[in-house]
């Protein structure tokens, strides 16, 4: 029956796209961020829906849709520099069968997210992409939200749709992109016109907030607390009441602590002391190993170059009760420990050149939003525009993500390239559609401009 469901459910989709064939973008975004052939249990799992629905969009769009307002920016250069790159260190890889794998859904993340802006000409569609990638997620996180409320939750533990700790499924990735998401939830609440703002569409939107944020929780991910606690800072930027926010947020957090499990404020004290605790401590040698990697091959060692890896540390933890407390120190040797950061798994696979193709990326487009966010002030009526707002929680979504980042390798995850394709769909919206203030004309003393032929 949940097959069923399921196939329905894109069969639909899939047969708007003959009128509308925008809509199979739409279903492309849905099929890659839930994963539903992982979801069902029989037939769905034999049909290529990721591929069907990949080879729809791209020629709905270039045999059915308009190319009316479709722009080709800087940044998607970028992404297919970035392709190209990545193609050719997989030929030269130290594990060729090993980065092959990964090639194999790097290229469609990256392909995708170059292709993306090219459709998205209105706002209707900038939204309708918004909203699908919006609930998508919520898909997964308010199912993880509810069993983590029941108590269902822990590292490693919470179980989600798919029996599957890879992809958005993974405890660490699936809690940086559900706080990344707040943003973008929140503008369409303002902003939205598919669902049109009212009591309904935020409580919807509260409770997926709420589901967002208790996903860090159930998975025990420090790196979705740092990621919540950056964003509330982010958020302080455009509030107009910023110390009734910190405020309330403070209280809350106080008030929610004793109803927090033993397990997750435990895991979370780690996070003062990375000596004390073996996850960390191997993330501080693999860095280390990558840097002394990167010295010897600086063009990277294509994807999975993290396999060779190999260290002897030391590890402190404190054993018994006050005041009789003693430090052990144990030598842990590990090898072929993946990154564990997105900076790391870009120097070590794809060298300098790859790491900066990806952080100028990355940095232009938030001074690209940043120069929305000044282009569109506060209209005549008090409130935000549609554009500002838009480019706020993109901005504000990507910073969450680089951050993130730092701890988790998420380098080329698919959903975060798909936030990179609404922001170069946003940066072409804008430069086609807002007049450009004419540049400045020095002139001498006593000199006039001159008059009309």
């Amino acid at each position: 029956m949940l097959d069923f469901f399921l196939l329905a459910f894109v069969g639909v989709f899939l047969a708007l796209g003959f009128k509308r064939p925008f809509f199979w973008v739409l279903v492309y975004i849905y099929i890659d961020v839930v994963a539903p052939q992982k979801v069902g249990w029989t037939i769905i799992q034999s049909i290529p829906l990721s591929l069907i629905a990949f080879a729809a969009c791209f020629g709905g769009w270039l045999f059915l849709d308009s190319k009316k307002g479709s722009r080709f920016t800087l940044r998607q250069g970028l992404i297919v520099a970035l392709l190209v790159y990545c193609y050719i260190t997989t030929q030269a890889a130290d594990f060729p069968v090993e980065a092959q794998v990964k090639w194999d859904w790097v290229w469609k993340a990256l392909v995708f997210a170059a292709f993306l802006p090219l459709t998205l000409r209105t706002k209707l569609r900038l939204e309708a992409a918004a909203l699908i990638m919006v609930l998508s997620l919520g898909t997964i996180v308010i199912n993880g939200g509810i069993k983590t409320v029941f108590g269902g939750g822990g590292y490693g533990t919470l179980a989600l749709l798919v029996r599957e700790d890879a992809g958005l499924y993974e405890g660490s990735i699936l809690s940086t992109a559900a706080v990344a998401t707040v943003p973008l939830a929140l503008w369409l609440a303002r902003h939205g016109t598919i669902f049109k703002p009212d009591w309904r569409v935020w409580a919807f939107v509260a409770g997926l907030i709420l589901s967002c944020l208790l996903i860090p929780v159930g998975t025990a991910a420090r790196t979705g607390l740092v990621c919540a606690a950056v964003l509330g800072v982010l958020m302080l930027r455009t509030a107009k009441h910023k110390f009734l926010l910190a405020g309330g947020g403070a209280l809350m957090l106080v008030a929610a602590l004793p109803f927090l499990p033993q397990s997750y404020l435990e895991r979370m004290q780690t996070l003062s002391n990375t000596q004390g605790d073996e996850s960390a401590s191997t993330r501080v040698q693999v860095w280390q190993w990558t840097l002394d990697y990167v010295e010897k091959n600086p063009w990277g060692g294509g994807f999975d170059a993290y396999r060779q890896n190999s260290f002897t540390y030391w590890t402190a933890k404190r054993e018994g009760t006050p005041p009789n407390v003693r430090v052990v120190y144990d030598q842990v040797t590990d090898q072929g420990r993946a990154y564990h950061s997105s900076y790391f798994e870009m120097l070590g696979e794809q060298g300098w050149l790859g790491l900066g193709l990806w952080l100028w990326l990355q940095l232009l487009g938030v001074w690209h939003m940043e120069r929305i966010r000044w282009m569109f002030r506060r209209g005549e009526d008090g409130k935000d525009c549609w554009q500002r707002g838009m480019a706020t929680a993109l901005q504000q979504a990507q910073i969450v993500y680089l951050i993130g980042s730092l701890f988790v390798g998420i380098a080329f995850q698919p959903f975060i390239y798909m936030l990179v394709g609404l922001q170069c769909g946003l940066w072409s919206y804008v430069r086609r559609t807002t007049r450009q203030p004419d540049k400045a004309r020095f002139q001498r003393p006593g000199e006039t401009e001159p008059g009309p032929a």
